[in-house]
């Protein structure tokens, strides 16, 4: 099998929409062991063993149907040209989350949400 276009560096983000952030938290801290990495009433983050999970309040209002995993890229342009040539549409455009850190979701042929994530 040929590919072509970029690669991806995997899945390294995977995002969790909730409603309670405090309970949330609580049950996400006792799963991974260790404290939040970051702590904001906006977004809740964790690294443990090189993954990045994060809780985002109200992230049902903002569209989330369930986790979204982010697969990161070097270049989220041209790989959402690729997905896009593929069959996947386009569901949220990119943009800057803060850092220079952009992501951008689009779906698969079967509406299931995936993200791409590109840290400059």
């Amino acid at each position: 099998m040929t590919t072509t276009g970029s690669s991806t560096q995997g899945v390294k983000t995977v995002l969790h929409p909730v409603t309670d952030l405090a309970a949330a938290k609580a049950v996400y801290t006792a799963l991974l062991g260790v404290a939040p990495q970051s702590d904001e009433p906006y977004y809740v983050g964790y690294e443990a063993e090189g993954q990045q999970i994060g809780l985002v309040p109200g992230g049902a209002e903002q569209g989330m149907t369930g986790p979204v995993a982010y697969w990161h890229v070097a270049d989220i342009e041209a790989k959402l040209a690729e997905v896009t040539a593929a069959g996947a549409k386009v569901k949220d455009s990119p943009r800057d989350v803060g850092g220079g850190r952009l992501v951008a979701t689009f779906t698969d042929p079967d509406g299931n949400v995936l993200g791409v994530l590109q840290d400059r």
